[in-house]
């Protein structure tokens, strides 16, 4: 159950076994099926996730229904709605499962006790934060700068 999260930690970090499984003892598995709703818009998002299997999708609903995919959480990443998750505030933002998935979820409680059990936590939660802003910095440029087709090349 916890093998990818401990192979990511390991990627990462030097870390002892008893070190990955005090860490990992902290994460709940949940399985979840195709299109399964995780967060509703409106909701606090209460966990982040790390998928050992499947794909979570992030997305926005506009006014008119219309769904817009904000980004996709893919095998041995961690993701949530990051906002309403740090901020413990309403999401704009939906979580779902969008094929049948495994993963491990942190609830926010827990998440901020991670340095206290692992204190090199900080450095992967740092790189990760580092790369997705990139990430987002990277998509809005290209929102200015670039036609649709170009967009959609990428």
């Amino acid at each position: 159950m916890y093998q990818l999260l401990k192979e990511y930690l390991a990627r990462h970090i030097d870390i002892t076994d008893n070190e990955a499984d005090a860490f990992c003892s902290k994460f709940k598995l949940k399985a979840t099926k195709r299109a399964e709703i995780l967060l509703e818009g409106g909701n606090v998002c209460r966990y982040i996730y790390f998928v050992n299997k499947g794909c979570l999708r992030v997305y926005l609903i506009d006014e008119q229904g219309r769904e817009s995919t904000r980004f996709l959480i893919s095998e041995s990443r961690f993701g949530t709605a990051f906002p309403s998750f740090i901020l413990q505030e309403r999401s704009k933002a939906w979580i779902q499962s969008i094929e049948p998935s495994e993963l491990l979820q942190l609830s926010y409680e827990t998440f901020r006790q991670l340095s206290e059990i692992l204190p090199s936590w900080e450095k992967i939660y740092c790189m990760n934060l580092e790369k997705d802003y990139i990430d987002s910095i990277k998509r809005i440029e290209s929102l200015i700068t670039m036609g649709a087709k170009e967009r959609y090349a990428l």
